[in-house]
């Protein structure tokens, strides 16, 4: 199936940048935004030529609201500490907006208390946009409750439970792509295995070792569950007996891997590693993970586009996109195997 032109493609084919393609599309008057007869025609030229039709979600979008998109961020995105993991899910936000002819506002300045963010308080400025996008590990209930309540548009970066009803998200399918990697992993031999993280709390980390439970039911080995706890996490997996630990957090793992190297353990010849995901504390490391890649760029631009349908038609769109699997260097035959 042929992939969809995107205003990106019709600036590129045109020779404009495609703010300018956006306003030639929304036929901003010339007194607005200066475009020479000349550069609308030739952008006009490559839509008639190219038989593009533009989403009619984003040309309804543009016409009688402010064109405003809110992004509201739980924890701060831009630190260093922050930066690594975030970074993609903002790239997918801007160039969506960008493409449905949006600007960005960032609400960074609600703290209730000042403890946490929050949207609503008493200076809450979240109607200034047309719809916003959440973003952050942990979302506040209480805050998504009222969203819903107030029925103001929004969708979440990640899945959320009900919160006073259905939350619109798109969010990474976390359950497939770590039983893939169960699999994987009793393929080669294994038949302990051990979950390393809280599994609580966040539904991405429920989602995590609901998945890891499901799977080693399904598949009739034993999965045993151990806390991270610092430099005693070694051990607790160690009394476990287990020849392989999927670890929650990237970063617990590349701690994991260096302590079991001050012990002349090897990995993955001694026990093997997997991980979920990207680190989201800050980690300095080179080892290639057996594991996935969050989509988080998709889900940034996805979030963007269910959002135009939810200001203009509402309703709650839930989409959960599929992760990436990689090989890694971390994952070998378990002792079964190796028989």
């Amino acid at each position: 199936m042929a992939r969809r032109l995107t205003q990106q493609d019709i600036a590129r084919m045109a020779g404009v940048s495609q703010t300018t393609v956006s306003f030639v599309l929304n036929n901003r008057a010339e007194s607005e935004v200066r475009i020479s007869p000349e550069t609308r025609e030739r952008v006009l030229r490559v839509i008639r030529e190219t038989g593009y039709i533009a989403d009619p979600a984003a040309r309804r979008l543009a016409e009688g609201r402010n064109r405003i998109l809110g992004v509201f961020t739980y924890e701060a995105v831009f630190p260093a500490t922050s930066a690594d993991f975030y970074y993609p899910f903002l790239v997918g936000i801007e160039e969506c907006a960008e493409e449905v002819g949006c600007d960005l506002l960032l609400f960074t300045s609600a703290r209730a208390l000042g403890k946490k963010r929050r949207i609503f308080n008493e200076d809450s400025r979240i109607r200034l946009a047309d719809g916003c996008v959440l973003l952050g590990r942990t979302v506040d209930r209480d805050d998504l409750a009222r969203l819903i309540a107030d029925q103001i548009p929004f969708v979440s970066v990640g899945r959320r439970d009900d919160a006073g009803g259905p939350v619109p998200y798109v969010g990474a399918d976390y359950p497939s792509a770590v039983r893939a990697l169960v699999e994987r992993a009793v393929a080669l031999g294994h038949r302990r295995l051990v979950y390393v993280g809280a599994g609580e709390g966040a539904e991405s980390w429920a989602d995590r070792f609901g998945g890891f439970r499901a799977a080693v039911a399904a598949l009739g080995v034993e999965g045993i569950q151990v806390r991270p706890d610092g430099t005693r996490t070694l051990d607790a997996v160690l009394a476990t007996g287990a020849t392989v630990a999927f670890f929650e957090e990237q970063a617990d793992a590349v701690a994991f891997v260096q302590a079991a190297a001050e012990r002349d353990l090897r990995v993955p010849g001694d026990l093997s590693v997997v991980a979920f995901g990207s680190a989201t504390r800050p980690v300095h490391s080179d080892i290639d993970f057996a594991g996935f890649l969050i989509p988080r760029r998709e889900m940034g631009r996805r979030a963007v586009e269910l959002l135009t349908r939810v200001i203009e038609d509402g309703g709650t769109p839930q989409e959960l996109l599929p992760c990436e699997l990689v090989e890694g260097s971390t994952l070998t035959e378990g002792d079964f195997a190796r028989g």
